[in-house]
């Protein structure tokens, strides 16, 4: 910080000798007035220098952004609040307004303001006009302001993640990565820790010139769309949680390696973007309930379409569009890419892309787009909850289970017929959750599985991969010999996980096929086996009520016979006896 100091024949700031402006005007005036230049160039030049300086040592201490990214903090902060109808904004806070008008030239003014505030530059002087100091004292002053401007940016362009959510981000490589441990660690704000971590892990901030300060703003909102409704399972947990299994399918598959560094960036975005402001309804209830949704949508793919286009809107907002400075030629290839990935999401799309993709990979030379990979990468994860360990799949199926209920107390609101899984009193959960896993989740995992691993072979001797042990001959033999869609039932681990690559198999001296590691093998055996025996104890449970149910029936219809039955009876009963004991009486005579 530069202060002036207390002498009268002159001033010292960090160091730089100020003359004073009694010495000189006592000068010649000539020499006096380049004197005074001269020092305030030396002053402001000074300044900043040191400012740079304290910036580029807080980046190296913190390992985290680089000159050039300095650079675009400052330039882009002012522009992401900048006055559209470019006037000047009246803020108390603003530290510009503590240097008058007198005090520094327009042009300085100018490149204060539209670089280190929020405010918009003032006219551009007249160019005959020349840049000058009235006093040295001025120009002290606007050299204190420009310190304080850089030290301002330098606290608050990084985003600060606490302690507790550090720790848990660095579990972010795992396959089971347990948000709901994060959202407490977050207070809630999930999507604003994990995506930034993600983005900055990739280079996408640096490499597409994200002001952090329109990232942050950008992911908050986006939180927001995603708490709009409250939904038990389509909130923002979820939202990271397929963001997390995206990254996880480009990282530890190496299938990063096969994409350019924007379809990377779009992958994760639309993997953050793929359920924004969803409902907690389904496109059925949608179509079925008329919703003005369904109506601007024509009842296709409902809530995919508003989610994309409720997306693109908000990005094209200032302040909230990360995508700014894409060329048009990568915006529209970034907005193709999003389009396409969430709207594969549908549901009802489902067998027909596995048919697509099954028949691509039986092709001898098949040339399959890029589009279509990210598509099935991003479905699989949206339905990969099963796939994941017992304790974080059992959570995921209950909150959605929950909001399927919901759903059909307002269809019966409505007088609309239940949707599956909607009525919470006829609803088999554990046979739900078999069903699924058989028909839906295990067949779409072994089908990326395979897409993966046919497009990733030609470039498998470059992929960066992590060190693995050898595998066992029994597993190598396993590897070698059978088709990585006839191995998912066969593959075994103690955790849930699996190495991140084959390697050579001990019997043999030649290399194996490249494999992708598959996590969710385990997983989906372990999670369906549990499902089986509470299907089990579910049907037992449901029998014993059904005999409890009948047992009461019966003592109810036992209880509520008419009074005049009972009398006949009993008079029946009295006759009867009457009869019998003549009859007794008879056979003794």
């Amino acid at each position: 910080m530069l202060r002036p100091g207390t002498g009268r024949g002159g001033q010292r700031c960090n160091g730089v000798l100020a003359v004073s402006e009694a010495g000189i005007e006592r000068d010649d005036p000539s020499k006096s007035r380049i004197t005074r230049r001269l020092t305030v160039i030396t002053i402001v030049v000074v300044v900043a220098v040191r400012a740079m300086s304290r910036l580029r040592r807080e980046s190296s201490r913190q390992s985290v952004i680089t000159v050039e990214l300095i650079q675009f903090i400052i330039q882009y902060r002012a522009q992401e609040t900048q006055d559209k109808k470019k006037r000047r904004l009246a803020d108390e806070d603003d530290e510009l307004s503590e240097v008058q008008p007198d005090a520094v030239p327009p042009e300085v003014r100018e490149w204060l303001a539209s670089t280190f505030t929020r405010q918009m530059a003032t006219s551009r002087r007249k160019s005959d006009e020349k840049p000058k100091f009235r006093s040295v004292a001025h120009a002290i002053r606007a050299g204190i302001f420009v310190d304080r401007i850089y030290r301002r940016v330098s606290s608050s362009a990084l985003m600060q993640f606490p302690p507790d959510v550090v720790k848990l981000l660095k579990n972010l490589d795992d396959w089971t990565f347990d948000v709901f441990a994060l959202t407490e660690a977050a207070s809630g704000q999930v999507v604003k820790y994990v995506a930034y971590d993600l983005l900055n892990r990739y280079g996408v901030i640096h490499k597409f010139k994200i002001a952090p300060g329109v990232l942050e703003a950008f992911l908050h909102r986006v939180e927001e769309g995603y708490c709009r409704y409250r939904n038990p399972y389509h909130n923002n947990l979820h939202a990271v949680d397929v963001m997390q299994t995206i990254h996880y399918c480009l990282c530890n598959t190496g299938l990063m390696n096969w994409l350019t560094d924007l379809e990377i960036f779009a992958s994760l975005l639309a993997a953050l973007l793929h359920d924004y402001e969803h409902t907690g309804t389904t496109n059925n209830f949608h179509v079925m309930s008329g919703s003005e949704t369904a109506l601007m949508y024509n009842d296709r793919a409902v809530l995919e379409n508003h989610h994309v286009s409720a997306s693109f809107r908000l990005l094209r907002e200032d302040e909230y569009n990360i995508l700014s400075h894409l060329s048009r030629e990568e915006y529209r290839e970034m907005r193709t890419l999003v389009i396409d990935m969430v709207l594969g999401t549908d549901m009802t799309n489902h067998f027909q892309q596995m048919k697509t993709m099954r028949n691509l990979l039986t092709l001898q030379e098949a040339t399959i787009d890029k589009s279509k990979v990210l598509s099935l990468v991003l479905h699989c994860c949206d339905i990969s909850h099963p796939a994941k360990q017992w304790g974080v799949h059992q959570r995921w199926t209950m909150l959605l289970l929950e909001e399927f209920f919901r759903q059909g107390d307002l269809e019966k609101e409505l007088g609309l017929p239940f949707s599956p899984l909607c009525d919470r009193n006829n609803t088999l959960v554990a046979e739900s959750q078999i069903c699924f896993i058989d028909f839906i989740v295990e067949p779409s995992m072994g089908v990326m599985s395979d897409m993966l691993e046919y497009i990733l072979t030609p470039i498998a001797p470059v992929l960066k991969t992590k060190p693995l042990p050898l595998l066992e001959q029994e597993g190598a033999s396993l590897v070698g010999g059978s088709r990585p869609s006839d191995r998912r039932t066969d593959e075994k681990s103690s955790d849930c996980s699996a190495p991140p690559m084959a390697r050579k198999s001990l019997t043999g001296g030649t290399t194996t096929k490249f494999v992708i590691p598959k996590p969710w093998l385990l997983c989906l055996a372990e999670n369906k086996k549990i499902w089986k025996e509470q299907a089990v104890k579910d049907a037992e449970s449901r029998a014993l009520a059904t005999a409890a149910e009948e047992a009461a029936a019966n003592a109810a219809e036992d209880g509520d016979k008419p009074a005049a039955e009972t009398e006949a009876g009993g008079e029946e009963t009295a006759a009867a006896t009457e009869a019998e004991a003549a009859a007794d009486g008879g056979a003794a005579t």
